[in-house]
């Protein structure tokens, strides 16, 4: 994978930042339109996620009721992608102050619900806006240990459960593994994103139907960019990143 691969390895060219770059025989490349802004195009990654992660796994249909947990980019796309696929509603959860900026923005990309969980219970919420849970849940927290339970407890009995988000090794605190009997629920895990699903990402991205270009955003050159880590990395208390955080070299 370019940007992973150890600059030791013949030909060495793998950075995707490079001003050349080695293309193997079966290099998988994306045309990007001319009309298409070079910074939205970079959203191409977590709209191609939110596609397959709340679209193509969980095969989302008309009518359905969605739960996205976590506001983040990827949470926000999941929930465009929930909506492309024909889904009635879209709720949305948060977690505290660090949270409640995003889930402002979020009606914007097709969230009809937000909730933060550090002020009124999810399920309760979700059931007093619908009259039921949710068809299809999709966890793209990071580092919430106590968000797996939150998705199993928010889908209905034969529902859809797509964890993206990862622990950092915290387990499952409040999990009960009898649920997934009990609900006879579908519970996929998904690591990476697909080639259809980029490409469906570039068209939807040109398509203009979603007010991708209104997101926060923070555009960094090498100058900004140990700051901008550091303020994606918790380094800056107080201080909240933008939903989309770029690194252009030549900025």
């Amino acid at each position: 994978m370019f940007g992973f691969v150890d600059v030791n390895i013949d030909p060495g060219l793998w950075g995707g930042y490079a001003t050349h770059l080695h293309l193997p025989f079966d290099s998988m490349l994306l045309s990007i339109p001319d009309r298409l802004d070079p910074i939205v195009a970079t959203l191409f990654n977590p709209l191609g996620a939110g596609i397959k992660w709340a679209a193509t796994l969980p095969e989302t249909a008309s009518g359905d009721v969605v739960a996205v947990l976590g506001p983040g980019i990827r949470g926000i796309c999941s929930a465009v992608a929930a909506k492309e696929s024909g889904a009635a509603f879209v709720a949305m959860t948060g977690l505290g102050p660090r949270d409640r900026p995003r889930l402002a923005a979020a009606s914007k990309f097709g969230v009809d619900l937000t909730i933060d969980v550090t002020r009124e219970d999810p399920v309760k919420a979700l059931q007093r806006a619908t009259g039921q849970l949710a068809d299809v849940v999709v966890d793209v927290t990071a580092k919430a240990p106590g968000a797996f339970a939150d998705a199993v407890a928010l889908a209905r009995p034969g529902g859809r459960v797509v964890i993206a988000g990862t622990r950092g090794g915290g387990g499952a605190p409040g999990f009960e593994p009898d649920l997934l009997v009990f609900k006879e629920l579908r519970v996929l895990g998904s690591l990476g994103v697909d080639y259809p699903a980029y490409q469906s990402a570039i068209e939807l991205l040109v398509s203009g139907r979603w007010p991708f270009d209104e997101l926060s955003r923070d555009v960094a050159g090498f100058a900004g960019l140990p700051r901008l880590l550091d303020v994606l990395a918790d380094g800056e208390p107080g201080t909240i990143p933008a939903l989309h955080n770029v690194f252009v070299p030549m900025a």
